[in-house]
C-alpha cells in the first residue's frame, strides 16, 4: 500500500506541476503574480493547486468581460448627467490639472465642480449621520456594502430601511456575497416581506460561481435620493466602532457628498445593480438636476478586473511622482507593486517629505508582515514609518503638497490595485487636503516611528517570515 500512496501523491504532484505552463501563458499577469503562483503550486503540493484552481485561473477575466458588457448595455439608457462647468484652468494647480486629466482619460469620468464633501473621521459620527440620511430620505435609498454585519449595529440599521421601505421609498440593498458571507435568510426575511430588494453582487458560496470567489466587490455606497452620497473605508457592524473588545478602537475615513458628484456615485450603483439583477435604473427620478452645494471640485474613480487600466494604480503612481513637498498615504493593508513602492522612495529621495501611517496588526497578520518586508529600502530612502498603535487603522487616503487628495476604498496593496472592485474620490482642491492631513497629524501623535537603528534590531526569524510572506503577497 505503501507504494501506491507513494505513486498517487507522485501522480498527484505532477498534475499540479502541470498547471504551471498555464500561469506562464496567461496574457498581462503581473511577473510577481505569475512567480508567486509559481511557488505556491511547488511549495504547497496539492494544496496550491486546488487554491490556484479556485483563485488562480482566469476565470475572473470571464467574469469581469460580463460586467464590463453589463456597463456598456447600461450606458446608452442611463440619462445624461448634468455636469456643472468647472472652474478656469487657471484656477487649478497645474498638479490638479494634470491629475485631472490622466483620472479623465483612464478613469472615464468627468469632474464636477459645486460639491460639498464633509470629511468623516469618527466611525461612530459616520453611521450617525448615515442612519440621519436615511431617515429623511423620500424617495429611493440605494446601499452597496462589502461587509455588512448581522450584528446589532447591522441589525439596527437593517430595520431603519424596512422601515423606511414601508414608508413607500424604494430601497435597494447591493451586498458582496464573500464579505458579507453571515447575511443569510433569517436576516433577509424581513426586508424582502417589506418590499426592499435585495441582491448579491457576486454569491460567495453558490456551486455556480464558486470560481468568482477571487472576484470582490469592496466598494462602500450609500445614495439618498440622488441628492447626498457617503463613500469611504467604513463597513456595517459593531467591530467598525471599536465595540469588538479584540480589535478595539477602529479608526477609519469616509465622506459625505453633497452636489453633482453624488450623481456619479449613483451611475456606480446603477451599473453594479445591474450587473447583479439586470434592472436598468434608468428613471430621471434616480438622476435629479445637481444643483451646487459647495465649492469643491471632485471626481469618481473606479477600479476593477473589467477596466482596461488599473485605474488607482496608474493615478497613485503619477500623484507620488508629480509631488513637489509632501506626501500622506494611509492604509490598513501596505503590500504595494514595486512601482509604487519605488516612486515613494525616488519622491523621499528628490527631496519630498513622504510619510506613511499604517495598521500595526490586522484581522490578517500575514499582510502585516508582509508590508514589513518593504520597510528597509523605504527607510534606506529616508520615507518616513509610522505604524498605528491605537487600535485598528483602516483608513485608505493619499494626499500630495496638500492641495490633491484621494478617499475611498483601495488599499495599497495588490487586491485592491489591480483584482478589487473599487471607488474613491480625487479632492481637487486645496483646504479638504489640509483638513485630510491635519486630521491625520492627529493619528500620527498614537503611533510608532520605525526608524532604522530599531528596525536593524529584527532578528533572524522575524526577517524570515516578514521576507516569506511577501513572496505570497499577491495571492493574499
Amino acid at each position: 500500500m505503501d507504494w501506491i500512496t507513494a505513486a498517487l501523491s507522485l501522480c498527484g504532484y505532477l498534475i499540479t506541476l502541470a498547471l504551471i505552463p498555464s500561469i506562464l501563458l496567461k496574457k498581462n499577469r503581473h511577473p510577481i503574480s505569475t512567480v508567486s503562483w509559481i511557488l505556491t503550486i511547488i511549495l504547497l503540493p496539492g494544496l496550491g493547486g486546488i487554491t490556484y484552481l479556485f483563485f488562480g485561473i482566469n476565470r475572473v477575466q470571464r467574469r469581469s468581460l460580463s460586467k464590463e458588457k453589463a456597463n456598456q448595455s447600461l450606458a446608452p439608457k442611463l440619462p445624461q448627467i448634468v455636469q456643472n462647468q468647472l472652474l478656469s484652468s487657471e484656477d487649478y494647480l497645474p498638479l490638479n490639472q494634470n491629475l485631472m486629466r490622466l483620472a479623465q482619460n483612464i478613469g472615464h469620468t468627468v469632474p464636477t465642480f459645486g460639491n460639498h464633501v464633509e470629511l468623516l473621521t469618527d466611525t461612530n459620527r459616520t453611521l450617525g449621520l448615515i442612519k440621519q440620511a436615511i431617515l429623511n430620505a423620500e424617495h429611493s435609498l440605494h446601499l452597496e456594502y462589502y461587509i455588512w454585519q448581522p450584528d446589532q449595529s447591522g441589525t439596527l440599521l437593517r430595520d431603519l430601511l424596512i422601515e423606511k421601505a414601508r414608508a413607500g421609498v424604494e430601497v435597494r440593498f447591493l451586498y458582496d456575497g464573500l464579505g458579507s458571507f453571515g447575511l443569510g435568510k433569517h436576516f433577509f426575511k424581513p426586508m424582502r416581506e417589506a418590499g426592499i430588494q435585495i441582491a448579491p453582487f457576486l454569491p460567495g458560496a453558490s456551486i455556480r460561481e464558486r470560481w468568482s470567489i477571487n472576484l470582490r466587490n469592496h466598494r462602500k455606497i450609500v445614495i439618498v435620493d440622488g441628492k447626498m452620497a457617503f463613500t469611504g473605508g467604513m463597513n456595517i457592524g459593531d467591530e467598525y466602532l471599536g465595540l469588538n473588545q479584540d480589535l478595539g478602537f477602529w479608526r477609519d475615513t469616509h465622506l459625505k457628498i453633497e452636489g453633482p458628484e453624488t450623481l456619479q456615485l449613483q451611475q456606480v450603483f446603477a451599473e453594479d445593480w445591474f450587473f447583479a439583477t439586470g434592472e436598468a435604473l434608468t428613471q430621471q427620478k434616480y438622476y435629479p438636476h445637481p444643483d451646487p452645494t459647495g465649492t469643491i471640485t471632485a471626481q469618481t474613480l473606479l477600479s476593477g478586473p473589467e477596466k482596461n487600466a488599473d485605474v488607482f494604480l496608474t493615478l497613485m503612481f503619477a500623484a507620488i511622482n508629480e509631488a513637489r513637498h509632501s506626501i500622506v498615504l494611509t492604509t490598513s493593508y501596505f503590500v504595494p507593486p514595486e512601482s509604487l513602492t519605488t516612486a515613494l522612495e525616488s519622491a523621499a529621495r528628490r527631496g519630498v517629505h513622504v510619510r506613511l501611517l499604517l495598521s500595526s496588526k490586522s484581522a490578517n497578520p500575514a499582510t502585516v508582515h508582509a508590508g514589513r518586508s518593504y520597510y528597509d529600502s523605504l527607510l534606506d530612502a529616508d520615507v518616513e514609518i509610522f505604524e498605528y498603535t491605537k487600535g485598528i487603522l483602516h483608513s485608505k487616503t493619499l494626499t500630495i503638497d496638500d492641495s490633491w487628495s484621494l478617499v475611498g476604498t483601495p488599499n495599497f496593496d495588490f487586491r485592491s490595485l489591480i483584482l478589487n472592485f473599487e471607488v474613491g474620490l480625487a479632492l481637487y482642491d486645496r483646504k479638504f487636503a489640509q483638513r485630510l492631513r491635519e486630521s491625520i497629524e492627529q493619528d500620527f501623535l498614537t503611533a510608532i516611528k520605525i526608524t532604522h537603528t530599531d528596525w536593524d534590531k529584527r532578528s533572524k526569524p522575524t526577517i524570515l517570515l516578514q521576507n516569506l510572506c511577501r513572496l505570497f503577497a499577491p495571492v493574499m
